[in-house]
């Protein structure tokens, strides 16, 4: 029998940490993470300023207060500071890469690939995707995610990961596509247990995980808690994994 290793993995849209009281409170996020205590965090809409105060580097606020290694991947610059997605990890970062899914004369878009080490061996690859609002927009970021040079490159050995805010208000492309490579974390016969936006009373499932057979999945949950329902207009998804590892 293979070794596993147990993983929670979870991606949260935190909304540049603006909550439904319009309020900017990374504070807040924080809290929601820790009540989720997940092992990897992909999250999107993140703002990092340089040079400001501590809560004004969001990523880098909010890593350290969780005490959790952290990459962003800038996709382009707002207020000044980098904006795009970020990963948090418990485990060690083997290699970062951002990819451009952006479409032309649309907003910058991108693919944040981390490479994480389960143990001396085996590699985890976690793609962070914040898709267009656009529904053409969509078709060619699914396209792109699933060419040789991203999900397809000949270096993935490892079980990937594909999360984040897709921004499909009905089902489209981009995730007919991402369903028929991989398998969604959602229950098909109960789409409203993962129906993250907006948060107070989520309508839409905008927020999805999508993985290898290699992953086994034991538990999907959306997060609701009184912090949550504030802290950003998403809700987290936090997945439990049993990742079946390779032998030396």
């Amino acid at each position: 029998m293979k070794p596993a290793h147990n993983l929670r993995i979870a991606t949260y849209n935190i909304h540049k940490c603006r909550g439904i009281d319009r309020r900017v409170r990374p504070g807040r996020i924080v809290d929601v993470l820790s009540e989720m205590d997940a092992d990897v965090i992909a999250l999107q809409e993140v703002v990092s300023l340089d040079g400001g105060t501590r809560e004004e580097d969001q990523a880098r606020f909010i890593a350290e207060q969780l005490g959790f290694e952290y990459r962003i991947g800038e996709n382009r610059r707002h207020l000044g500071g980098a904006y795009g997605n970020v990963v948090l990890s418990r485990l060690p970062f083997a290699h970062v890469q951002n990819y451009d899914i952006t479409v032309s004369g649309r907003e910058e878009r991108g693919s944040l690939r981390a490479d994480l080490m389960l143990d001396e061996i085996n590699v985890l690859h976690v793609f962070n995707v914040h898709l267009g609002t656009a529904f053409a927009e969509r078709r060619h970021q699914a396209r792109k995610l699933l060419a040789p040079e991203i999900l397809s490159h000949a270096e993935l050995h490892g079980a990937r990961v594909v999360l984040g805010d897709f921004n499909e208000w009905a089902p489209g492309l981009a995730s007919e596509l991402l369903a028929h490579h991989f398998k969604s974390a959602e229950e098909p016969r109960s789409p409203s247990r993962v129906r993250t936006f907006p948060a107070i009373a989520p309508l839409l499932r905008l927020d999805h995980i999508y993985f290898d057979p290699a992953l086994k999945l034991k538990k999907l949950t959306l997060h609701r808690s009184r912090r949550s329902l504030v802290a950003s207009d998403h809700l987290p998804l936090v997945a439990d994994f049993r990742v079946l590892l390779s032998p030396d």
